[in-house]
């Protein structure tokens, strides 16, 4: 593809995209297509000869398009959002036409350095520690997932420990990927511990950690990681970080927080409570912003409070990367700080909705969904026919349908149902979890152009397929 042609064709793509994110409320949110469908259209080899950019345009709308589930759809509230926004496409687009191999500083410094400031930037946006900022001893590092992050976090943990039969600490609310990450380190499946949690809001409890912990020590395990999380997946509920990490203060334990929602609605000030004994305890931390805070996946970062152990659990330099740079202790090799060795330019497009939006916008763009959510909750806890999950201090707000006169067990099916028959009408799009054994119906408010035109629909739709379900 020549340059011209490059221009002509990506100026088709622009347009593209941009009537697709003007015109998306005519799609259904879900994909209605069955299993099979868009294999089933594509030819079973690639073409012999090249094919017009125009056609695979025509193919991408006729095959593709059906096929996709519309997460930034103003009525897609199924799971935590996947935000993106102009300015991120636009320094995406950036990243792929730089090409950059960012895995060494040598590689391209602008990469490495970027990243080093826009992961300060945002630090001091969440007010989080100072001294985890890459110009002091901690340090931040954009991951493709909280989940890599997470297990970057175990590794670390371990090499500080000690490999002697190290337990892992979590609560029955932890992101699943703690126990895959377990799994990939080599910590056995059984020397996962789980937590107790509290009934509401479901935060682990310290008292039975310790328990847990001091069990451990008698029978000669080593504690070696506790994940608190901060706003869990289910019904973002929050664990007490400063009484966990006082715990893991007392026995030298890594004390790791899943922060991969929630985590970015510090950048409003008056939501920075949920960080409450970070500063003191942490060793380290993930967050999202490729979730609510208009970036577009991938992009995690994670911030460790003292870089070392990170580095020294995962530092392996051949003679093919050796380089002035690098043996001169002065610059900052990210294959250190990650799984794999490449890594591409993501902080360009962090970059460039920090600057677009400013702390400014992106705070009303929290704002406004954690506002929507409390509309919705109003509603709901007015309603005698549901039930509303008191907790809901983000942009999430869980709820069940009440069954009068109908078993726990019919209850539970037309819970299922009504959930089923608002999903599959292709104009909303919710998800569930299970709390005490029930059935609740979550609804996670976040899209950047969801309205609350969008909510009251939504909530006027949920109400009108339950009472058709229960005439």
């Amino acid at each position: 593809m020549s340059a011209e042609e490059f221009r002509k064709h990506g100026k088709q793509v622009i347009d593209w995209i941009a009537d697709y994110m003007a015109g998306i409320e005519s799609y259904p949110v879900r994909s209605q297509v069955r299993p099979g469908d868009i294999r089933a259209a594509l030819p079973e080899c690639a073409p012999e000869q090249g094919e017009p950019f125009d056609q695979i345009l025509a193919d991408l709308e006729r095959i593709i398009m059906p096929g996709v589930t519309h997460w930034q759809h103003p009525n897609f509230f199924a799971y935590f959002p996947a935000n993106t926004s102009g300015p991120g496409i636009l320094g995406d687009l950036l990243s792929s036409g730089l090409g950059v191999q960012g895995m060494i500083w040598a590689t391209s410094p602008a990469c490495t350095e970027l990243e080093t400031v826009v992961v300060d930037w945002l630090a001091d946006l969440l007010g989080l520690p100072r001294h985890w900022r890459t110009d002091a001893r901690g340090g931040g590092v954009i991951e493709d997932s909280a989940s890599s992050g997470s297990l970057v976090a175990l590794l670390a943990a371990l090499h500080r420990a000690g490999r002697a039969r190290n337990t892992l600490y979590v609560s029955s609310q932890t992101h699943s990927s703690l126990e895959k990450a377990a799994i990939i380190a080599g910590v056995a499946k059984e020397n996962v511990r789980i937590v107790d949690v509290d009934p509401d809001p479901l935060a682990m409890r310290p008292g039975h950690l310790a328990e847990l912990i001091a069990q451990d020590l008698r029978d000669g395990y080593t504690p070696t990681m506790v994940c608190a999380t901060i706003g869990t997946t289910s019904t973002t509920a929050i664990d007490p970080v400063r009484r966990i990490g006082e715990l893991c203060a007392e026995h030298g334990i890594w004390l790791h927080v899943d922060a991969a929602y929630a985590g970015v609605a510090a950048v409003c000030e008056e939501l920075r409570w949920i960080n409450d004994g970070v500063a003191e305890f942490v060793d380290s931390y993930v967050t999202d912003p490729h979730k609510w805070l208009l970036t577009n996946f991938d992009c995690t970062v994670l911030w460790v409070a003292d870089r070392a152990p990170l580095i020294e659990a995962l530092s392996v330099l051949p003679e093919y990367l050796r380089n002035a740079a690098t043996e001169s202790g002065e610059v900052i090799d990210y294959r250190d700080w990650q799984i794999p060795l490449g890594r591409r330019f993501r902080s360009l497009k962090l970059w460039a909705v920090l600057r677009w939006y400013g702390a400014e916008g992106l705070r009303e763009h929290i704002r406004t969904g954690v506002a929507l959510a409390d509309e919705l909750a109003g509603w709901v806890a007015e309603h005698d026919d549901f039930a509303l999950l008191e907790h809901h201090p983000f942009g999430l707000v869980c709820f069940r349908p009440l069954w009068p006169e109908r078993s726990v067990a019919d209850a539970e099916a037309a819970t299922i149902s009504l959930l089923d028959r608002l999903n599959d009408s292709g104009d909303i799009y919710l998800s569930h979890t299970k709390i005490d054994g029930r059935t609740t119906l979550r609804v996670a408010i976040g899209a950047p152009a969801t309205t609350h035109d969008h909510v009251l629909t939504a909530w006027r739709r949920i109400n009108a397929e339950y009472r058709a379900l229960r005439a």
